[in-house]
C-alpha cells in the first residue's frame, strides 16, 4: 500500500535527500502517519526514525533547508529536532529498548526499523512510511495497524503487560487515545492495565497530569474517567472523585451519585468550552460534597459549606498533582467557591444579589454561568427547561445591571486616602468600616455607583462613627 499522498510537505523530500546522502533509511512514523489515515488533520509534530544516527541526520536536513534552522540535540535519548515552517520534527535513531522495574527510562541500543516498531506503544503508532527513494510512500505495518484503525481497537505490538509494566505511562496514553478517538481498548490490553495499575505510582506526576488534561480536553472526557475507574488508576490520581462515588439510604431518602453526576457536568461543559481550566472547575465543582455529606432528620441529606470546603480542596490537590499553584488554580477555587450562587439567585432574581455575584466573580462571571449551565443533569424535561429558562433570566439581569451599575471588579470611588485626608486620620480600623459601608451601599442600592453619591454617604457614616472634618 502507498501513502505518497501523505507526503506533500517538502520537508520529506529534503530528509529523502539527506537520507540519501548518509546513505541510511528514514521513514516517518507514529502520529502523523496516524492521524493522516484517520483524516485528523495535518500534524504539526513529525516523528522521523531512520537506521542511524538521528542527529546527524537532523543536522543534515537543516544544511539543506534555506533558512538553516537550529538544531536541539537531546544527547542522552539520542534524539534532535528541528522547526521550520509550521512544523516541528523530530529525529531518532532506530533502536531497541529494554527496562528496569522502577524506571520507565529505557536502556538504549541500536536497532532495526523492526526494533523501532516493537518498541511503539500501540499498533496504530507503529505504522511507518518509507521516505527512501525506491520505496518512496510505502506503508510498513507490521502489526496490522491498519485493521486496528479499521475496527477502533487500542491494542500492543506485544504482550501488553510487558508494554505497560516497561512504562506504566503508557496505561493514562491507551485511556487519552481512546477517549480522543471514541476507541475501544482490546479487553486483553484493558485487564493488563488494571493488573499494572500499582505501576503507576512511578510516572511522574506531571507526566500523568499531562495525560489527564488530554483527557479532560476532549469532546466527551467521561469515557475516560469510567475507564480510568474501571481500571484502578483514577484512585492513584483524584481520590477525591471516588469518594463521590455511591448513593447512601437513610429512612427511605437518598442522595444522588455526585460521582456519574460529576462526569455528566463535564461532558456538558465540554459541548460549551474548551477552557481547560473551566473544564477543571466542573470536574471538581463537588469534591467537597464526600467531606459534608450529613443526613439531618427534617430536611433529608445536607451538604453544608460544600464549596467552601471543595475550594479549599482545590489547592491541596493542585500542590499533590504538582499542578501550577497560580491563576489558574485560583480561577478553578472562584469557580468552585461560587458554583452554587447562581443556582440560588435564580429563583429570586434581586438586583442587589446580582451585583454581589457581578462584583465577586468580576470578569469570570460568564465562566461561572457557563459552569451552572452545564450542572442541569436532571433528566426530567420539564424541569431541565425550567432551569436553563431561569438561567436565561440570570444572563439577562446580569446584562442589565452591569449596563447601569458598572460594578464588575469596581473599586468604591471613595478611598482610604480620601478618608484620611477629609477626616485628619492615621491609619484606623474607622478607615476600613467606612469603605465597606460605601462598598456594601452601593451593593445593595442604596446609593449609586458615583463619587458625589458615595461621599455624601461617607459624611454620614463617619457622623455615625463621630469623626467630625
Amino acid at each position: 500500500m502507498n501513502y505518497t499522498q501523505a507526503l506533500k510537505h517538502p520537508i520529506f523530500k529534503l530528509i529523502s535527500q539527506a537520507s540519501e546522502e548518509l546513505n541510511v533509511a528514514s521513514y516517518v512514523i507514529g502520529g502523523f502517519v496516524r492521524d493522516f489515515i484517520l483524516d485528523r488533520g495535518t500534524a504539526k509534530d513529525i516523528d522521523i526514525v531512520t537506521v542511524g544516527s538521528g542527529i546527524e541526520l537532523a543536522q543534515k536536513v537543516a544544511e539543506l533547508l534555506p533558512n538553516n534552522p537550529k538544531v536541539q540535540v537531546f544527547k542522552t535519548y539520542g534524539t534532535a529536532m528541528l522547526r521550520t515552517d509550521d512544523i516541528e520534527v523530530e529525529f531518532v535513531g532506530a533502536r531497541k529498548e529494554s527496562y528496569t522495574e522502577n524506571s520507565r527510562n529505557p536502556i538504549v541500543e541500536n536497532g532495526t526499523l523492526e526494533d523501532d516498531q516493537n518498541r511503539r506503544d500501540f499498533t496504530i503508532n507503529a505504522l511507518a512510511i518509507s521516505l527512501n527513494q525506491k520505496t518512496w510512500g510505502n506503508l510498513l505495518d507490521p502489526f496490522n495497524g491498519m485493521d486496528a484503525i479499521k475496527n477502533k481497537i487500542i491494542k500492543t505490538p506485544l504482550d501488553p503487560s510487558i508494554t505497560y509494566s516497561d512504562d506504566p505511562l503508557r496505561m493514562m496514553r491507551a485511556i487519552r487515545f481512546a477517549t480522543q478517538l471514541n476507541f475501544q481498548i482490546e479487553q486483553k490490553s484493558l485487564d493488563s492495565i488494571t493488573k499494572n495499575a500499582d505501576r503507576l505510582k512511578i510516572i511522574t506526576r506531571e507526566r500523568i497530569i499531562d495525560e489527564l488534561n488530554k483527557i479532560i480536553l476532549t469532546p466527551k472526557p467521561s469515557i475516560g474517567f469510567l475507564l480510568l475507574d474501571k481500571t484502578k488508576l483514577l484512585p492513584q490520581i483524584l481520590p477525591e472523585l471516588i469518594a463521590l462515588k455511591g448513593v447512601d439510604e437513610v429512612e427511605g431518602q437518598r442522595h444522588k451519585d455526585n460521582f456519574y453526576h460529576t462526569l455528566e457536568v463535564v461532558d456538558n461543559i465540554a459541548k460549551t468550552t474548551d477552557d481547560l481550566w473551566l473544564r477543571w472547575a466542573a470536574l471538581l465543582h463537588d469534591i467537597g460534597k464526600a467531606p459534608t455529606k450529613k443526613f439531618d432528620k427534617k430536611n433529608g441529606w445536607t451538604f453544608h459549606a460544600h464549596e467552601f470546603v471543595g475550594s479549599k480542596m482545590v489547592y491541596k490537590l493542585f500542590k499533590r498533582l504538582k499542578m501550577p499553584l497560580n491563576n489558574k488554580m485560583k480561577f478553578v477555587q472562584k469557580m468552585v467557591l461560587l458554583s452554587s450562587r447562581p443556582i440560588v439567585l435564580a429563583t429570586d432574581v434581586t438586583d442587589s444579589a446580582v451585583r454581589r455575584l457581578i462584583f465577586d466573580t468580576g470578569d469570570d462571571i460568564d465562566s461561572l454561568m457557563t459552569l451552572c449551565e452545564a450542572d442541569i443533569t436532571t433528566k426530567n424535561p420539564k424541569k431541565f427547561k425550567r432551569y436553563h429558562e431561569n438561567f436565561k433570566k440570570v444572563r439577562e439581569k446580569i446584562k442589565e445591571v452591569e449596563a447601569r451599575d458598572q460594578v464588575r471588579n469596581f473599586q468604591p470611588p471613595i478611598s482610604g486616602e480620601l478618608i484620611m485626608e477629609t477626616f485628619n486620620l492615621k491609619p484606623c480600623r474607622e478607615i476600613g468600616t467606612i469603605k465597606d459601608a460605601i462598598k456594601e451601599a452601593i451593593l445593595e442600592g442604596d446609593i449609586a455607583n458615583d463619587y458625589d453619591e458615595a461621599y455624601q454617604f461617607m459624611l454620614k457614616k463617619a457622623e455615625q462613627l463621630g469623626l467630625k472634618i
